[in-house]
C-alpha cells in the first residue's frame, strides 16, 4: 500500500512539473515586430517555451521539440499594452451595479484597491482581447476626492486571475476635475494635493498632530510609498500651465516618481516635462479643445513631445476607456498617417507600435517583463492578418502568458445569430 501511495505521488509530481508540462512553440515565417521600436523583420521566427519568450528575429534556432505555426504572410507582434484604461471595472457606465470604476460617498480615497474590483467576466475583457488587447494599465476614476486610489496591471487573459501587479500605481486629479474637487480653483488643488502627502508623513512620523479630517489612516498609509519613491504617481492634467504646476510639487516632493497622463497641451511645455525627466502617458487624438484647459490640442501632441525627448505613450483617458481599447491600434496608425500632413509632427510605424507596446510597460516599470517579444518577456504574442495599425487587419490568434486564447465572445456571437434572421415557431431569443 505504501508503494502504491508512493508511486501516486511520484506520478502527480511528474504530471505537474513545469518541465513536463511546458510546450515549445515555434511561430515561423512572419513578419516579426520585436515591439521595442526596431524595424520589423521579415521571415522572423518567435519562440516560446511554457509563459516566456525564448527568442525572436531572424534566423532563430528552432528546437527539435517545438509545435510550428505558419506565420507566413502574417505579422507577428507582442500584445498591445494599453497604456491607460478602466477595463474590468465596468460593463454598462450607466447602471450604477455594473460601474466600479469609482467610489462615491466613501471615506477612503487613497487607499482604494482598483485590482479588488477588476471582473474577469466583464465582457469587455473579452472583446479587446479578440482585437490583440493583452496587457492594460488598469485606473480607478475620482469619487470626488483628489485622490483616486491605487491602479493595477492587468492581462485579459481567458481566466479568472486577471491581475499582473496590484497597487502598481497611486491616481490623482489635477487640472480642471482636481480643481473642482478641492473647491474652485488651483490654489485650493495644489494645497490639498500638498497637505494630503503632508499628513501623510506626520502619520509615517507618529506625529499627534496627524490630521484624519484630511486623511483616514488607511489612506495615509497607502500613500508612504509614493512618498518615498517606491510606487508611481499617475497624475491626470491637461492644460500646459497645470502641467508646468504640477512638476513644481516635485520640489516638494522630490521622490515622486511621476508619470503625466492625458497632458493635451503637453507639447507646448515639452521641454520642462524632459527637464523634470517625467514620463507621459497621452491621448492620441485631441484636436478640439474639451474644456478651457485644452485650448491648445492637436494631433500632433504626441509627435512633438517625442521629438522634444518625452517618453510617451499612447493612453485612453475617459475616452470609451473602459470598452474601446481596441482603438488604440487605430491611434498609433493614425499618427504614422500624421506624417503626411504638411506641417504636422506624427509618429514612424516603429515608433508608433513601440507607444502601444514597449513604451507603457517601460513607464510602468513592467519592461522586463512585458510589452516586447525580448527573450525571458512574458509570451504575449498576437498573429495578424496584416499591418496591425491598419483597420482592416485582424489578430487570427492570440496568446497570453505563452498560453493560446479563446477569441470568441458574446458580441461576436450574437452577431452571427442574428446576421440571417429567419421566422420560426418561437423568436430567435427563445431558441437553444
Amino acid at each position: 500500500m505504501k508503494n502504491i501511495f508512493k508511486t501516486l505521488i511520484i506520478s502527480t509530481a511528474l504530471i505537474l512539473s513545469p518541465s513536463v508540462m511546458a510546450e515549445t512553440i515555434a511561430i515561423t515565417g512572419g513578419k516579426v515586430v520585436i515591439g521595442d521600436g526596431s524595424a520589423p523583420i521579415e521571415g522572423g521566427t518567435v519562440v516560446i517555451r511554457n509563459d516566456r519568450i525564448v527568442n525572436a528575429g531572424k534566423d532563430i534556432a528552432i528546437p527539435a521539440d517545438a509545435r510550428r505555426i505558419d506565420a507566413n504572410g502574417k505579422w507577428v507582434t507582442p500584445g498591445i499594452f494599453a497604456g491607460f484604461s478602466r477595463v474590468g471595472l465596468v460593463e454598462i457606465g450607466a447602471v450604477r451595479q455594473t460601474n466600479d470604476s469609482r467610489s462615491f460617498g466613501s471615506n477612503f480615497s487613497a487607499a482604494l484597491d482598483v485590482s479588488e474590483s477588476i471582473d474577469p467576466f466583464r465582457s469587455p475583457i473579452a472583446v479587446n482581447r479578440a482585437e490583440g488587447i493583452t496587457r492594460a494599465v488598469v485606473a480607478p476614476s475620482s469619487g470626488g476626492k483628489l485622490f483616486a486610489g491605487q491602479g493595477a496591471i492587468a492581462d485579459l487573459g481567458d481566466d479568472i486571475n486577471p491581475i499582473t501587479k496590484s497597487q502598481a500605481f497611486q491616481f490623482v486629479e489635477m487640472g480642471e476635475r482636481g480643481v473642482n474637487i478641492a473647491g474652485g480653483s488651483r490654489s485650493a488643488s495644489h494645497l490639498l494635493f500638498k497637505a494630503s502627502l503632508q499628513e501623510a508623513q506626520r502619520y509615517a512620523a507618529g506625529n499627534d498632530a496627524f490630521d484624519d479630517n484630511i486623511l483616514t489612516i488607511q489612506d495615509a498609509k497607502a500613500l508612504l510609498p509614493v512618498i518615498n519613491g517606491k510606487t508611481r504617481l499617475l497624475v491626470h492634467v491637461e492644460g500646459a500651465n497645470d502641467i508646468l504646476r504640477v512638476l513644481d510639487l516635485k520640489k516638494d516632493f522630490p521622490k515622486l516618481r511621476m508619470v503625466l497622463v492625458g497632458v493635451s497641451e503637453g507639447w507646448r511645455v515639452a521641454d520642462k516635462i524632459v527637464a523634470a525627466n517625467v514620463p507621459v502617458i497621452a491621448s492620441a487624438l485631441n484636436d478640439l479643445p474639451s474644456g478651457f484647459e485644452s485650448l491648445a490640442a492637436t494631433q500632433s501632441n504626441i509627435g512633438r513631445m517625442k521629438d522634444a525627448g518625452v517618453q510617451v505613450a499612447i493612453g485612453m483617458i475617459d475616452d470609451r476607456d473602459a470598452h474601446q481599447l481596441r482603438y488604440s491600434m487605430q491611434y498609433a496608425g493614425n499618427l504614422v498617417s500624421l506624417n503626411k500632413v504638411p506641417r504636422a509632427n506624427g509618429l514612424t510605424w516603429d515608433e508608433a507600435f513601440a507607444a502601444i507596446t514597449s513604451m507603457p510597460a517601460k513607464i510602468m516599470g513592467m519592461d522586463a517583463q512585458l510589452g516586447s517579444l525580448k527573450a525571458n518577456r512574458k509570451a504575449d504574442v498576437v498573429i495578424w492578418d496584416g499591418d496591425p495599425l491598419e483597420l482592416s487587419s485582424a489578430a487570427e490568434q492570440v496568446f497570453i502568458d505563452g498560453k493560446k486564447q479563446e477569441l470568441s465572445n458574446r458580441q461576436a456571437k450574437l452577431r452571427e445569430r442574428y446576421r440571417n434572421p429567419s421566422e420560426g415557431s418561437l423568436p430567435k431569443a427563445y431558441e437553444r
